[in-house]
């Protein structure tokens, strides 16, 4: 090294230019850039030494404009093409004069640096270069090929995310999907996600905090997600969205029904036929009806919608509605399991249409026991579309026209007496519906009432269920029977010593044993039925919808659709199903609920104590009873259960499903008592 040599250094690995201008210590040399700038400067920190005449600091601009005019990567490869066949090595010198038929400085060392920057022809050996074989250079061109391609895409995708979060609307290409995809299931499944590592790629990029949390709100400020996201159904394995093929499926059935299986239908046309329901519901898949018979005696007629009319077992639409196993009713609204063009249309029994339903005829004995029934593939025409507040209204004005709804009700309470003098158990608990409206701007939570209306309609419903499993089991059928084992209830003596109401029906209620599907007849416990199978709802439920195919085909004398081997492993498989849908049920029921208490958290609620959690860390389960939910709270003083509170809502955080409340004291002595929130209670 002299003074004045022109020499190229590294740092922080970027390439520079400068002049060599005094001895540093033993082994090190000051250089002076272009900008007068010094650095002290080992030799192992210098890529390369420009042959030739001495330079000044000033002068290395001009140079590097001589330099500029040869840059051209292109020309390596007529070089790589030359050498590649005898395998021959250059330096930048010989490159030079390969490239540009003389070795300047300047020509040198544009070489030098073609050579050097170069990761696709030529490879580096000590100061020499060595052409890459053909194959690797094809293969290294297709690599960089799909990196580029992959850069543009990542380059286009920033931007439209950039563009969108500053309130642009874009257009996502095909492209975007994949990290779009792979943000969705980071934000919903977190650290279990298959794609986290893609995603947390995507939000490093972006200078996002690489966690879930942060996905979720991307999501949501791109307005691909709401703020109150479903993570539960999403989590779930629950299909949101029908198939083009099941649409075409049922598109068809729509516009031209399937020849009817059952030619020879009961005609009850001439009877009057009330559905009762909610005022939104849609899939109207029940009805009833009373028959006046000349000797004085009243059959009861419930009819059931008839969906497997348009069905045959294993076609497109039964397997789709298998798939799903139930219609998922949640507070944003319903997932249906058929499409809602069928389900709200020719499966429904709608009010002054001629239908087809399955038509359950019972007559009961003074007490309320089923003395004869019969069971008829039928063709009905309800006559009134009724909600149960206009039942309610009817039974309670007395309505004189409509002496059926008050035989009905009649029957009802006669039932219901008749299953308690059988052992059946009651168990009552106000009971929320939470409707969710405007993209989660509108929140309304309603009680339930135990009214007239509801009870006739739920006597009536398992009125038909043990029709149904009397047939099922006076023929041999498998079909999906319910049961409940025994429970064992505290003894009537300690019950009595809690409060009556919620408080005694909650510890009724942690005695009582899930009901169990199986293809065996077997008592139901609570409701005091030697044998029970659920058909009235086969529009929403695949159960109902597979006993259904199993009566009617034994009604017209076909095999059975299914064997006991397959009914048997279909109930197998219905029930985790089943257990899935109800679980993302009641989550996201208990997030909208607490969502509606953080918007209300100025409002004071009277919370019933109705039991223990934990008593010894003063944890109990409270009732607001004007809304129907159970939370947890912390107690920060003595209470006893059937205890009332006044509470307020401290916090609430639905996402982490959190809710802590503070009650409102009535004393100066007392201070202010906090409780917190149990997940998942």
């Amino acid at each position: 090294m002299e003074k004045g040599k022109l020499i190229e250094f590294r740092l922080h690995g970027e390439r520079r230019l400068a002049v060599a201008e005094r001895p540093d210590g033993k082994k090190n040399w000051v250089v002076v850039e272009a900008n007068g700038k010094s650095n002290s400067i080992p030799p192992k920190q210098i890529s390369y030494e420009v042959a030739g005449e001495n330079y000044k600091s000033s002068e290395i601009p001009q140079f590097l404009q001589e330099v500029e005019i040869y840059l051209d990567p292109s020309s390596l490869e007529v070089a790589w093409e030359l050498l590649v066949e005898e395998a021959e090595t250059v330096n930048p010198a010989e490159m030079a004069l390969l490239l540009f038929s003389e070795q300047t400085p300047s020509q040198c060392y544009a070489a030098h640096i073609l050579l050097s920057d170069d990761k696709l022809y030529f490879k580096q050996k000590g100061d020499r270069y060595e052409p890459r074989p053909i194959a690797q250079v094809a293969e290294i061109k297709h690599q960089q090929e799909v990196q580029k391609q992959r850069k543009q895409e990542l380059e286009n995708f920033l931007l439209r995310v950039h563009n969108r979060l500053a309130g642009e609307e874009v257009n996502w290409q095909q492209s975007d999907y994949n990290r779009l995809d792979a943000i969705e299931k980071f934000a919903t499944h977190g650290e279990e996600s298959s794609h986290r590592s893609q995603a947390m790629e995507t939000l490093a990029i972006l200078e996002l905090p690489e966690t879930s949390e942060a996905a979720f709100k991307l999501l949501v400020d791109l307005g691909i997600w709401s703020e109150h996201e479903n993570l539960y159904l999403r989590r779930s394995q629950i299909p949101t969205y029908f198939s083009t093929k099941v649409l075409e499926v049922a598109k068809s059935c729509l516009q031209s029904l399937p020849p009817d299986p059952d030619t020879n239908r009961l005609d009850l046309t001439h009877l009057k036929v009330y559905t009762i329901d909610d005022e939104s519901t849609r899939e109207i898949d029940d009805g009833l009806s009373i028959e006046f018979l000349e000797d004085g005696q009243q059959r009861i007629w419930v009819h059931i919608a008839d969906p497997t009319r348009l069905l045959t077992p294993g076609d497109e639409l039964d397997l789709e509605a298998r798939r799903r196993t139930t219609t998922l009713y949640l507070p944003t609204g319903m997932v249906p399991m058929f499409p809602s063009e069928l389900a709200t249309g020719p499966m429904s029994l709608i009010q002054g249409q001629v239908c087809s339903a399955l038509s359950f005829g019972i007559l009961l004995d003074e007490t309320g026991a089923v003395i004869d029934y019969t069971i008829h593939a039928s063709l009905i025409k309800p006559t009134y579309r009724l909600t149960y507040d206009d039942v309610d209204e009817m039974l309670q004005l007395k309505i004189k026209p409509e002496p059926e709804i008050h035989a009905l009700n009649d029957w009802a309470k006669q039932r219901f007496k008749w299953r308690q003098s059988q052992g059946s158990i009651s168990i009552y608990m106000p009971e929320s519906v939470i409707k969710v409206k405007n993209e989660g701007e509108e929140i309304t939570v309603e009680v339930l009432d135990d009214s007239p209306s509801r009870q006739l309609v739920a006597e009536m419903m398992i009125l038909a269920g043990e029709v149904g499993a009397k047939y099922g089991q006076e023929h041999n059928i498998p079909l999906p029977y319910r049961s409940q084992p025994q429970p064992e209830l505290p003894p009537e003596a300690e019950l009595m010593l809690l409060p009556a109401g919620p408080v005694r029906s909650t510890a009724m209620r942690r005695c009582m044993p899930k009901s169990e599907m199986g293809t065996i007849p077997a008592r139901h416990a609570s409701l005091a039925l030697e044998t029970y199978v659920q058909v009235t709802s086969p529009i929403r439920r695949y159960s109902d919808l597979l006993a259904h195919f199993q009566i009617k085909a034994h009604l017209r004398g076909d095999p059975l659709p299914f064997t006991p081997d397959q009914m048997q492993e279909m109930v197998m498989s219905l029930v985790p199903a089943v257990k899935e849908a109800s679980s993302v049920e009641r989550f996201t029921n208990r997030y909208w609920g607490l969502e509606y208490l953080r918007r209300n958290s100025d409002e004071v609620w009277q919370a019933l104590i109705i039991r223990w959690l934990k008593e010894e860390i003063n944890l109990g389960l409270v009732l607001l009873e004007e809304l129907g939910l159970e939370l947890a709270m912390r107690f920060g003083r003595s209470v006893e259960v059937g205890d009332r509170l006044e509470v307020k809502v401290a916090h609430a955080d639905p996402r982490k499903d959190e809710i802590i409340f503070q009650e409102i004291v009535t004393t100066v002595a007392e201070s202010t008592k906090e409780g917190v929130g149990s997940r998942g209670e």
